[in-house]
């Protein structure tokens, strides 16, 4: 892993929706817990600015993240995020103590490559449709990878990519998969077929248009004035 996150945090005393809303208000900070590790849960409070910073990077989510908590340090990864429902602010957050010889269960985003290369969209003219954007994995800390890799370059038309053919990195295993049940192989991606109109409905279409060219024709001819052969002399 290249990147490292390190977040300040302090040891919050106080508890309950009234707190939570006075250091959301008046300090700019958000409430947190750490909790697992085989030690307590402890409560604590974050600079609104540092964590909405560190998650404006995908990868804050799928990294060991360094809590420095007054003169101590502790590893964890995020496990949920409260955000409000109309404004971007953070509300929440709760991480999970990790331990170098303990695996962790993490969802990892997935990185599709050459989307717009793949036969199926360069010549085939077909859509991607991702059904996956992410995987539930678990591994040690130390093998978490920041995303996984699926490459699209030979995808055609009508094609789809299962869990089941993903090669996971050393070390990773896919959660979905681990007990080989077949109903969790669930596709990640798929390419659908251009969507195009038959050579029947072409056909309507244009027998449509000439009857309806033809009948404004005829209505055209009922209207015009009938001819007069009379060569417009009258006797006074």
């Amino acid at each position: 892993m290249s990147q490292e996150f390190e977040l300040q945090a302090t040891v919050r005393t106080d508890s309950g929706k009234g707190a939570s809303r006075r250091l959301r208000r008046l300090n700019n900070e958000i409430p947190a817990v750490l909790y697992g590790g085989h030690k307590d849960p402890v409560s604590l409070t974050i600079l609104h600015k540092d964590i909405a910073k560190a998650i404006e990077n995908e990868a804050f989510f799928s990294h060991v993240i360094t809590l420095k908590i007054g003169n101590k340090s502790e590893q964890a990864v995020i496990k949920d995020l409260q955000r409000h429902p109309a404004k971007t602010i953070v509300m929440h957050a709760d991480f999970l103590r990790v331990s170098a010889n303990e695996p962790i269960t993490v969802n990892v985003p997935i990185h599709f490559l050459n989307e717009e290369k793949c036969v199926g969209v360069r010549i085939g003219h077909g859509t991607i449709l991702r059904t996956l954007n992410e995987i539930e994995i678990k591994c040690l800390p130390r093998h978490l990878p920041e995303y996984i890799e699926v490459d699209l370059l030979e995808l055609d038309v009508g094609d789809s990519i299962h869990l089941s053919e993903i090669t996971m990195p050393e070390g990773v295993t896919c959660l979905a998969l681990e007990h080989g049940d077949e109903n969790d192989d669930l596709s990640v991606v798929i390419l659908q077929a251009p969507r195009v109109d038959s050579d029947e409905d072409q056909l309507e279409d244009e027998a449509a248009a000439a009857a309806s060219a033809a009948s404004e024709e005829a209505a055209g001819d009922k209207k015009a004035p009938a001819d007069d052969d009379s060569d417009g002399d009258r006797e006074d």
